[in-house]
């Protein structure tokens, strides 16, 4: 059935029911973005954990446990069961957290965690109004500007992803480096943040040596405490360092980890690789999952990245040089980067939902 209505002061007949099945999509979107806050929340305050295994519960019954209040867990609840994440029995009117939302959810050491991504957006959600700056003036925005939410959630996001990927598949995709790795190699993590790459790859490889380089000081700092924590005390150091001037040469491997999109001078920290490589050495660079054309992202990854893109990615690479990727680049894209830096190789190792994997050698 149409319709006719007055839009931005002309007539148009519009199509009822698609003009109702876009209203009801927005709603939905109201909900998820909403919810997303309150799963951000259900993290930072233990309540999956809480709930993990615990079998029905009440308002009354989680509060006790949580020490938070009834009154504020009702509606949350509510707002959980209609998001899928908890499930609702209304015969008792308690609530459970089924085992595999627990593993998602309140199971930090899970390959299927995901709360770290909730927090991600929520911190990233924070920056809207600097970004609408941007889209103005034409300026950036600093990594460090962001909400730290954003630098604990990152590496809570991509490391049940390194878990499940780095040292089973995506090292031994390059030619030749597990056992390059398993002799005893040196090694730099480019863009290493909290760590979490760096000391997954020294736990694996004990004979190799490894160098953390962030320009972000807070998180060289949670780096250090973190391997320390791990009793890496001399196998692995994490230093303040740009990209195209992180100190050290002879490197067997250096790894940027889903980072070289962020920067703005991509060509150059690959130019500074390649001088900082020792004789057959390799570049792994890791990147988010995106297509060769627009038409290949609109599906829920590509909606997510390319949403990240916006509000943190592209805005650092502005601020930082003259060169943006995006979280979307395609492969040519980094094609392009590597040749301008010099490399001779350029292929693709492997490929997750998340991620892909390009091997670089000079």
């Amino acid at each position: 059935m149409s319709t006719v209505v007055e839009s931005l002061g002309t007539t148009r007949v519009i199509d009822e029911a698609k003009m109702q099945a876009f209203v009801e999509k927005a709603v939905g979107e109201f909900g998820a973005a909403l919810s997303t806050a309150l799963v951000a929340l259900g993290d930072r305050l233990g309540l999956y954990k809480a709930m993990a295994h615990a079998g029905p519960m009440k308002a009354s019954d989680l509060a006790r446990k949580t020490g938070t209040s009834e009154r504020l867990l009702r509606e949350w609840l509510v707002n959980q069961a209609a998001s899928g994440n908890v499930e609702y029995d209304a015969a008792t009117g308690k609530f459970t957290l089924p085992v595999e939302h627990a593993l998602a959810l309140a199971d930090d050491a899970s390959p299927f965690f995901v709360a770290g991504g909730y927090q991600v957006v929520t911190a990233m959600m924070k920056a809207e109004g600097r970004v609408a700056e941007s889209f103005r003036n034409g300026g950036g925005m600093f990594w460090g500007e962001h909400d730290p939410g954003l630098y604990d959630g990152t590496e809570r996001f991509f490391r049940p992803n390194y878990v499940q990927n780095l040292v089973s598949s995506w090292i031994p995709a390059c030619d030749g480096l597990d056992e390059k790795l398993k002799a005893g190699a040196i090694v730099a993590d480019v863009g290493c943040g909290h760590g979490a790459s760096t000391i997954l790859l020294a736990r694996a490889y004990p004979r190799s040596r490894f160098f953390g380089f962030d320009n972000h000081a807070p998180s060289v700092s949670k780096a250090r405490r973190a391997a320390d924590d791990a009793g890496l005390f001399t196998q692995v150091t994490f230093e303040v360092a740009q990209a195209t001037s992180f100190p050290g040469h002879g490197y067997d491997l250096i790894a940027f980890f889903d980072c070289l999109h962020d920067m703005g001078d991509p060509i150059g920290a690959l130019k500074h690789a390649k001088e900082a490589l020792g004789k057959e050495g390799t570049v792994l660079l890791v990147e988010p999952a995106a297509g060769e054309k627009v038409e290949e992202n609109l599906n829920p990854v590509g909606r997510v990245y390319s949403g990240a893109s916006v509000l943190c990615c592209s805005p650092n690479a502005i601020a930082s040089g003259n060169v943006v990727l995006g979280t979307i680049a395609s492969e040519g894209d980094f094609r392009k980067v590597a040749q301008a830096a010099g490399f001779g190789r350029f292929r693709r190792a492997a490929v997750t939902p998340l991620n892909r994997v390009f091997e670089l050698r000079a």
